[in-house]
């Protein structure tokens, strides 16, 4: 049973960020995640807080295809890229991202100190994110995830 007081978001456990097979994750970064959804045994939406160090990513940069996607940023400073472009994402700043919006998306961190933000996402079955720079999907299976080429 999860629990229902609350806590520090820095004291629930800590994981790499980087899920993704090599030569992908190689280009991720130093940073670390904090499933605070999963923490509270949250089904149907995501929470997660991430902190990226100097240089790193945030992820690919990808879409998904049924799951909403949105990121609150917290502490540092942080470049927003997109199919629009380039944009700085400071403190106070959000963005949200609709499911089927084929507008990949990425943060990546150019700064001097590491960046803090929250990612909150739909949990919706079937979604595939999809990484149309590097010719990448995932799908989830019975035998967990499973990283293919688009086609």
């Amino acid at each position: 049973m999860a629990s229902h007081k609350p806590i520090p978001a820095e004291e629930v456990k800590t994981e790499a960020v980087s899920g993704y097979p090599e030569p992908f994750r190689a280009r991720i970064g130093t940073g670390t995640w904090r499933g605070l959804g999963d923490h509270f045994g949250l089904t149907q939406f995501g929470v997660s807080y991430e902190t990226l160090g100097t240089g790193a990513h945030s992820s690919l940069r990808h879409w998904h295809t049924l799951s909403d996607e949105f990121i609150y940023m917290i502490e540092g400073e942080l470049v927003l890229r997109s199919g629009d472009g380039e944009f700085p994402f400071l403190p106070g700043m959000c963005a949200g991202f609709k499911a089927g919006d084929k507008n990949g998306h990425h943060l990546v961190n150019r700064s001097s100190t590491e960046a803090k933000f929250v990612v909150i996402g739909s949990r919706v079955p079937g979604d595939v994110p999809l990484y149309p720079d590097d010719d990448l999907a995932v799908f989830t299976t019975e035998e967990g995830r499973i990283a293919v080429h688009n086609d």
